[in-house]
C-alpha cells in the first residue's frame, strides 16, 4: 500500500504513467512531492542502454500527480538507473544534463536540498551551472602559476569533460595557497557546500588549517575561517557544521567504518599502508554526497593505488595537487592536467632557490663491512634501548643495504659528519662560519637518535644545537617550530615527519643519510629547503653576518640518492664558469644549453639579492622584468619546450631547432651590452670575496691631506662622466639643469653606480677631493645630501664656476624668488611661510617636490595637502609648481 508518510523519502513500485510512457520501476517521493523516477535492471546490464526508458517515464507524469510535482522543464529531475551493482544518476537540474556513475542513491535531504537551491536561483540552480559565470579573479595576491592553476582548474569545472583535475606544481611554489583560493571561490560562488582536503600526514593538517584561517577574503577583507567552518576531521558528527573538512585518507577511510579519529597525530594510523586495495561500504553518516570537491595535497602514491576506493566514493569533482605526478597520478586523473609550473620554472621566477650537490662517499656506505667470527660486540634491543655486549660465533657480513638496519656502524655515521663539519665552510658554504639550518634524513628513529647524538659529538655543542623532530619524540611539534624561529637550534634530525609539505623557510641544507627509492618522494624532501625567504627573517635565525639572503640550498648526499634516473640536475651546473664569462659567452652566441641554464640559476640568485630599486632599474634596462628574461632562459633549455618545438618543424634537425631556442633566449643579454655591464657592477655590490689565504705588507702610510691622490680621483670621476653621458640620463640632464629639472630618480641612480665595485666612490669622496686641489672655487659642505651629486656633475662638466653644496643654491634662489614676489606686491603671512620654507627644504634634499610630499612628515602635522589649501589657498599647486621651476632649473 501507498503511505508517502511514511519517511521523508519514499519509493512507490510500478508506477503507472501517462499514457505512451509505460510503468516506471518506481517513482520518487521527497516530502510527499514527486521528484524522480528508477529504472531497475538485473546485475550485469549496461545503464547506458536503458537510459531511454528512464528519460521516458521522467517526461510522463501523469496530469493528476503534476499538482504535487517538482519539475524542471515538465520533466522529472532526478532519473536513476541500478542494477544493484551500479547505480547511474542524471540531475536535470544541471546544464547539458548527462548520466554519471555513483555509489548510493542521495538521501532524501541531499535531493530535497538541490530543489531548494534550484527555486532560488532558476538560472543557475546547481554548481555545474554557478560554476560557469563565476566572478573574475583577484589575481593581485596570487603568482602568475597560481593564477593559472585556479583558471585551468575553473575552466575544467566548467567545462565538464572531466570529473577530476590535476594541478602540478613545483614544490614551495604555494599550491596550498592556491587551493584556498579555489576553496573560497567555490564555496561563495559557485555552489559548493562542503569541500575534504586531503593531506599526506596528520602533522599537516595543523599547517593546511592555518593556512585556511589566515586567508584574507578579497573585498571585505575578512579571514576565511570568518566567513566559512574549517575543522580536522575527528567524525561523522562534525560534518554538518563544517564547510572544510581537513584529513588524511585513513582517518576518512576510519570515519567510514563507523569509528572516530583521534585529533592528535597517530603515526600507526596515518603512515598505514593497507597490502590490497580497501574496500569501501556505504556510511549512512557520510553519504557518497557529503562532498562537492575533494583536493588531494601532495598525497603518497597509494592514495590513487590501494586507497582509490575511498576518493571513488564520493559523488565530487577530484582536484590533485602534486609537484611530481607518476603515471599512476596521471592515468586516475586521466590525464587532465590543468597547469602545470616546473621546479626550474618557479627559480627562475624567485619563487624557490636553485640547489647544488654536495656527494658523500664513504667505503662502509658503499661497500658494507665484515664483523669477524668471536669479535665482542654491542648488541642493542629496538624496543627498548637496552644494550648488552656478546660474543658472534660465525662471521657476519653486511652489505649497504642492511646498514643501519641489521647491522648500526658508529664510525661510518661518525665519519660522514666529521666529512660534513669539515668541508662546511671552505667548499659547502665557502665563507661562513656559522652552521646552516640542515635537515638531515634518517632510516629510522634509532637510526636519527644515533645521529643526532653523533652531531652534538662531532660539533662539540649541546642540545641545543641539534635536535631528533620525529613522531617518538618528545614535543615534535614544538620542535618543529623552534627549527623555524630559532637561532640556536641549527641541525634537525628526522624520517618522515618533516619530509613532505612542511615548512622550514630559513632551511639551507638537506641532509640525506637515507635513499629514497622514488621521485615524488625525492621532490617533497628536497622541497624542504626550496622556499625563498625574506631577508629581515632569513638574518633573525641565522648568526652569520656573511649570510645576508638565502640564495640556494645544498643537498648533501651521503648514500646516493641524487645518482637514481629520476634526480633532475640543478640549474647551476656549470659551477667553474663566473657571470662574468656567461655574459660574455651570451654576447659571442658561444653559449651551450649547460651554460644557459647556469646562467638562469646565477640570474635568479642575484635577483633575490637586489633591492627594489636595483630590480627596477636592471628591468629599465632590459626594456623588460628581469625574471621575464630569465625564464626565457629556462624555457629554452626545458626538455618538454624543446621536444614540442622538434615536433612542430620535423624537417629541421633536432640540433638546430635547440640552438635556434638558446639564441632567442640569450638575445635580451647579446643585444644589449649595457644589460650585462649593469648586472656585473651589481654583482660585485652584492658579493664579497674573503681572501683568508694571502698575507698583507705595508706599502704607505700617510696623512690625510694627499693632493696626488684628490687629483687622480677628480680625474677618474671626470673621465666617467664622459664615457658614460649618452649612457646615463642623470649626467644628460645634470649638465642641462639650467634648463630642465633633474627627477630626484635619475641622482640617486648615479649615485648608486659610482658606488658599486670597482669604484666605490661617494659624493662626499669626491666632494673632499676638490676641496684638496681646488679650494678657492669649491664652498663648504655643512650637511651632506644626495642632491650634491647635481652641483658634482655641474661643475666638473664645467655647467657652474663654483662647486657650491645644492642647498645653498635652492636657498639662494629661494631669496631671490621671494624679493621677486615682494616687490610684485606679494606678501606671505608667518603661516604661509612656514609652509614655503619646509617646501624648500624638502627641494634641497629630494630636488623637487610632489604634492604627494605634502601628506608626509613635516607637512602632515598641520593637515597635509587639506592644510596647503587652507593656509596657501588656491594658489598652492601653482607655487609647488613655481617652486619647483625657479629653485631647481
Amino acid at each position: 500500500m501507498k503511505n508517502l508518510f511514511a519517511g521523508d523519502g519514499v519509493a512507490i513500485r510500478e508506477a503507472v504513467m501517462a499514457p505512451g510512457h509505460g510503468r516506471a520501476d518506481y517513482l520518487l517521493y521527497v516530502d510527499k512531492r514527486v521528484v524522480g523516477v528508477i529504472e531497475a535492471k538485473p546485475v550485469g546490464t549496461p545503464l547506458s542502454g536503458v537510459e531511454w526508458q528512464s528519460a521516458m517515464y521522467a517526461a510522463g507524469l501523469p496530469e493528476a500527480h503534476r499538482k504535487r510535482a517538482d519539475l524542471r522543464d515538465g520533466r522529472l529531475p532526478f532519473v536513476f538507473e541500478a542494477s544493484g551493482t551500479e547505480t547511474h544518476f542524471t540531475n536535470g537540474f544541471d546544464p547539458d544534463p548527462r548520466s554519471r556513475q555513483i555509489f548510493n542513491f542521495p538521501t532524501p535531504s541531499t535531493l530535497a536540498r538541490i530543489i531548494r537551491e534550484a527555486s532560488t536561483n532558476p538560472e543557475h540552480p546547481t554548481w555545474r551551472a554557478k560554476i560557469r559565470v563565476l566572478p573574475p579573479l583577484d589575481e593581485a595576491p596570487l603568482r602568475p602559476a597560481q593564477i593559472t592553476a585556479v583558471h585551468g582548474t575553473e575552466r575544467s569545472l566548467a567545462e565538464q569533460q572531466f570529473d577530476r583535475s590535476l594541478i602540478q606544481m613545483a614544490t614551495g611554489a604555494g599550491k596550498t595557497y592556491t587551493a584556498v583560493t579555489l576553496a573560497y571561490r567555490l564555496l561563495t560562488y559557485g555552489g559548493f557546500s562542503k569541500i575534504l582536503f586531503l593531506v599526506d600526514r596528520n602533522n599537516l593538517a595543523d599547517q593546511t588549517l592555518a593556512e585556511f584561517q589566515n586567508y584574507t577574503a578579497p573585498g571585505d577583507g575578512r579571514r576565511f575561517s570568518e566567513v566559512y567552518a574549517v575543522d580536522k576531521l575527528t567524525g561523522a558528527g562534525m560534518l554538518a557544521s563544517s564547510n572544510v573538512v581537513i584529513s588524511t585518507i585513513q582517518r576518512v577511510f576510519k570515519v567510514l567504518n563507523g569509528n572516530d579519529v583521534p585529533v592528535a597525530d597517530d603515526p600507526q594510523l596515518d603512515d598505514h599502508v593497507p597490502v590490497a586495495p580497501v574496500s569501501v561500504n556505504y556510511a549512512p553518516d557520510m553519504p557518497p554526497e557529503t562532498f562537492d570537491l575533494v583536493i588531494v595535497d601532495e598525497a603518497h602514491r597509494s592514495i590513487y593505488g590501494v586507497w582509490r576506493g575511498v576518493l571513488e566514493y564520493f559523488d565530487a569533482h577530484v582536484v590533485g595537487l602534486t609537484a611530481t605526478p607518476g603515471k599512476q597520478t596521471f592515468a586516475f586523473f586521466r590525464q587532465n592536467l590543468v597547469s602545470s609550473y616546473t621546479y626550474q620554472e618557479s627559480v627562475s621566477d624567485g619563487v624557490n632557490v636553485d640547489f647544488d650537490i654536495y656527494r658523500i662517499k664513504t667505503r662502509v656506505t658503499e661497500q658494507g663491512d665484515r664483523i669477524e667470527a668471536g669479535t665482542l660486540v654491542p648488541k642493542i634491543d629496538k624496543r627498548t634501548r637496552v644494550q648488552r655486549i656478546e660474543q658472534i660465533d660465525e662471521d657476519v657480513d653486511y652489505t649497504a643495504r642492511q646498514l643501519d638496519r641489521a647491522v648500526t656502524n658508529p664510525n661510518q655515521i661518525r665519519m660522514i659528519l666529521q666529512t660534513f663539519r669539515d668541508r662546511l665552510f671552505t667548499e659547502i658554504f665557502p665563507g661562513r662560519h656559522a652552521v646552516p639550518k640542515t635537515l638531515i634524513f634518517a632510516k629510522d628513529d634509532a637510526h636519527a637518535e644515533q645521529i643526532v647524538t653523533t652531531v652534538r659529538e662531532v660539533f662539540g655543542r649541546g642540545n641545543e644545537f641539534a635536535a631528533k623532530i620525529t613522531y617518538n619524540a618528545h614535543d615534535p611539534k614544538g620542535q618543529l617550530q623552534a627549527f623555524r624561529t630559532s637561532a640556536k637550534l641549527r641541525i634537525a634530525v628526522t624520517v618522515d615527519m618533516i619530509a613532505t609539505g612542511t615548512d622550514v623557510k630559513p632551511l639551507e641544507c638537506v641532509f640525506f643519510m637515507r635513499d629514497v627509492k622514488t621521485a615524488q618522494y625525492f621532490e617533497q624532501m628536497k622541497g624542504r629547503g626550496a622556499r625563498t625567504i625574506a631577508q629581515a627573517d632569513f638574518q633573525a635565525v641565522t648568526p652569520d653576518t656573511a649570510a645576508k639572503t638565502k640564495t640556494r640550498f645544498v643537498i648533501v648526499d651521503a648514500v646516493g640518492v641524487t645518482e637514481h634516473d629520476f634526480v633532475e640536475p640543478p640549474l647551476n651546473r656549470e659551477k667553474s664558469v663566473s657571470l662574468e664569462q656567461l655574459l660574455k659567452k651570451t654576447a659571442n652566441l658561444t653559449i651551450t644549453e649547460n651554460e644557459v641554464a647556469t646562467l638562469a640559476s646565477r640570474l635568479s640568485a642575484l635577483e633575490l639579492q637586489l633591492t627594489p630599486e636595483e630590480r627596477d632599474e636592471l628591468d629599465n634596462v632590459a626594456g623588460q622584468p628581469l625574471k621575464q628574461v630569465v625564464r626565457a632562459l629556462v624555457e629554452a633549455v626545458d626538455p618538454d619546450t624543446q621536444a614540442e618545438a622538434i615536433a612542430a618543424d620535423p624537417s629541421a634537425r633536432p640540433a638546430d631547432i635547440v640552438e635556434h631556442l638558446i639564441e632567442e633566449a640569450i638575445e635580451p643579454f647579446a643585444a644589449n651590452p649595457e644589460l650585462r655591464t649593469r648586472i656585473l657592477e651589481l654583482r660585485r655590490t652584492h658579493d664579497q670575496i674573503i681572501d683568508e689565504l694571502n698575507p698583507d705588507e705595508l706599502l704607505d702610510a700617510y696623512g690625510v691631506v694627499d693632493p696626488g691622490r684628490a687629483q687622480s680621483l677628480v680625474a677618474d670621476w671626470t673621465e666617467y662622466l664622459v664615457q658614460h653621458r649618452d649612457e646615463i640620463t642623470a649626467i644628460q640632464l645634470m649638465d642641462e639643469a639650467k634648463h630642465r629639472r633633474v627627477p630626484f630618480e635619475t641622482i640617486k641612480e648615479l649615485a648608486d653606480r659610482i658606488a658599486r665595485p670597482p669604484r666605490n666612490w661617494t659624493p662626499d669622496m669626491i666632494w673632499a677631493a676638490y676641496e684638496q686641489i681646488d679650494a678657492g672655487r669649491v664652498h663648504h659642505r655643512d650637511k651632506p645630501r644626495l642632491t650634491d651629486v647635481v652641483s658634482l656633475v655641474r661643475f666638473t662638466l664645467g655647467a657652474d664656476n663654483e662647486l657650491v653644496p645644492f642647498a645653498h643654491t635652492v636657498q639662494q634662489r629661494y631669496a631671490g624668488w621671494l624679493l621677486t614676489q615682494e616687490q610684485a606686491g606679494t606678501r606671505f603671512t608667518e603661516t604661509q611661510r612656514w609652509w614655503l620654507d619646509r617646501m624648500v627644504d624638502v627641494v634641497s634634499n629630494s630636488a623637487g617636490i610632489t604634492a604627494d610630499d605634502l601628506d608626509e612628515a613635516p607637512f602632515d602635522e598641520r593637515g597635509g595637502i587639506d592644510g596647503a589649501l587652507r593656509d596657501l589657498g588656491d594658489d598652492a599647486g601653482k607655487l609647488l609648481e613655481e617652486l619647483n621651476q625657479e629653485l631647481t632649473a
